[in-house]
């Protein structure tokens, strides 16, 4: 079985700004993958299906970000499964606007939300799929993360959540080493 955890805040509010990419690359992966959000179960919206026999769930939860690892904790425990059958996805102020970086695990670096999953898990050995946000030093983080896009940089994120939708959908078929080797190299 494997896991997707796209990361977001709840909330009609929230559903536009650079910190709910983890939200909006699952639900397009969802749509592409025929699977609804039809059900609320471990802190979490979830859509779940089959890829090649194997089952996948999908989910954002419904915590707000920085409370994130409870969803992440509670589907693992409930599915007895390892941290490396989790793959997170979400925003990320250090890679520039439009860049995907995957990795089979690390550190939280300075997102809150994958700190809390860290602290819970008690493991960084899951993968993720970052996406780039950029950053504005002139605007304080929170203020920064909780904002919307202009018309210019919703381009490039939209862009770049397809082209993380796409990545995943290799990960899910062929891996995480053919989708990283893909991936990694694009701007």
């Amino acid at each position: 079985m494997k896991v997707i955890l796209g990361l977001g805040n709840p909330g009609k509010e929230y559903a536009k700004t650079r910190h709910n990419v983890g939200y909006q690359t699952v639900e397009g992966l969802a749509d592409k993958l025929g699977f609804s959000f039809n059900k609320a179960k471990f802190h979490s919206l979830v859509a779940q299906g089959q890829i090649s026999g194997e089952k996948v769930l999908l989910a954002k939860p419904t915590s707000y970000m920085n409370l994130s690892g409870i969803a992440a904790a509670e589907i693992l425990s409930f599915y007895k499964l390892d941290p490396q059958d989790l793959l997170v996805v979400y925003d990320d102020i250090d890679l520039e606007m439009g860049t995907l970086r995957l990795r089979k695990n690390g550190g939280a670096g300075t997102h809150n939300g994958m700190r809390d999953i860290l602290k819970r898990l008690g493991s960084e050995e899951f993968p993720r799929l970052r996406l780039g946000i950029g950053q504005n030093p002139r605007i304080p983080l929170a203020s920064f993360v909780l904002s919307g896009f202009s018309s210019e940089e919703k381009l490039v994120m939209d862009k770049s959540i397809e082209e993380a939708v796409d990545a995943l959908d290799i990960f899910l078929h062929r891996g995480i080493d053919t989708a990283m080797n893909h991936y990694n190299r694009r701007k």
